[in-house]
């Protein structure tokens, strides 16, 4: 009797909880560098990611040449990732000394190893990993060659998953976050870390994760505090199922925030992936009819989001390809230095 007390007890308290998913944002083992483009030299080791290519050439405009246009091609390869750094830190040397790398761990495989230069001096700077350019969450899926040229697959279908799902930088149908977590390997540096999240509407926000003063891989997690467990103490809405598309959550990068009585100069950390417990904002369920195969409005919908993604993320990348062939050319003018100045 009593332990027919205890199972009805325990019923009873876990009747109104929430059992929440869980799913990998963004896996940096994934983003290792795979296939080899714009690079016909002997030896040339591989350069780019290949399920994260991205072809500007195709919005890049008239002015440039074909040629050109057939090495727009960029994906979210580690080495193609930046570091922007606080406006009073961005020096010359704290630029060219701040970069990331793939990092081989014996335990994990490759992950994201970061190197950040913060300025000496005693003031408070911060800097920002972030991705080569904006993750997009609705790039359908598509196929990659060896050369990066990319195929849409034959079943090019927007509604369905996208290539940057699946531990890529996007997750979709999410309603409240219960957590984040995030796997680094701490080298004693008392610097905060924050992960930044993106939301459909491009707000992004930052969580304190914590400090990565610890040796070795470790664990950093924020408890959504406003989180609500128990679903009888929510304030529960109803809004329209149909048309309206699932909402999603994007990576948008890592802060580093040094404190001004903390050590400055190198900052050395690697990652290896960032995860989520979220409830879904839309459950499964087997439907009488199919909304969508009946009147085709979230496909649309997203097929319109999809060539806006696609013409920032040209502009954007066409900029940089500017300022990369303008700082090509100034450097190739640069005069060697005389042996006085050497």
């Amino acid at each position: 009797m009593k332990r027919i007390f205890i199972l009805v007890t325990v019923a009873l308290f876990t009747a109104g909880a929430v059992f929440a998913d869980e799913a990998v944002l963004i896996d940096f083992a994934k983003l290792a560098a795979d296939i080899t483009v714009n690079d016909d030299s002997d030896g040339a080791k591989p350069n780019e990611n290949r399920r994260t290519m991205m072809d500007y050439g195709t919005v890049a405009g008239g002015s440039f040449t074909t040629e050109q246009k057939q090495v727009m091609k960029t994906s979210l390869a580690i080495t193609n990732w930046e570091i922007d750094l606080a406006s009073s830190s961005r020096t010359v040397g704290n630029v060219a000394r701040s970069y990331t790398s793939e990092a081989p761990s014996k335990q994990y495989g490759t992950v994201l190893g970061v190197r950040i230069h913060f300025p000496v001096e005693p003031f408070n700077s911060w800097a920002i990993i972030r991705p080569p350019f904006d993750i997009p969450a609705y790039e359908a899926q598509a196929e990659v060659d060896d050369d990066g040229n990319i195929q849409p697959a034959e079943d090019n279908d927007f509604t369905g998953p996208s290539r940057f799902e699946d531990g890529y930088g996007v997750v979709k149908n999410v309603g409240a976050i219960k957590s984040v977590a995030v796997d680094v390997y701490g080298l004693n540096f008392p610097h905060g870390l924050s992960t930044i999240l993106v939301d459909p509407q491009g707000n992004k926000k930052s969580i304190f994760m914590g400090y990565v003063n610890f040796d070795g891989w470790g664990e950093l997690r924020w408890e959504n505090p406003q989180y609500v467990q128990a679903i009888r103490n929510r304030d529960l809405r109803i809004y329209p199922l149909y048309p309206e598309a699932t909402p999603f959550v994007k990576f948008g990068g890592f802060l580093v925030q040094r404190d001004a009585a903390r050590e400055g100069g190198d900052f050395i950390g690697y990652f290896r992936d960032v995860k989520i417990i979220y409830d879904k904002a839309v459950l499964d369920t087997d439907r009488d009819i199919d909304d969508e195969a009946l009147w085709g409005i979230i496909r649309d919908r997203e097929t319109a989001k999809k060539v806006y993604e696609m013409e920032q993320f040209g502009h954007d990348q066409v900029l940089r390809y500017l300022e990369n062939q303008k700082q090509a050319t100034e450097n190739s003018f640069t005069p060697a230095p005389t042996t006085d100045q050497q």
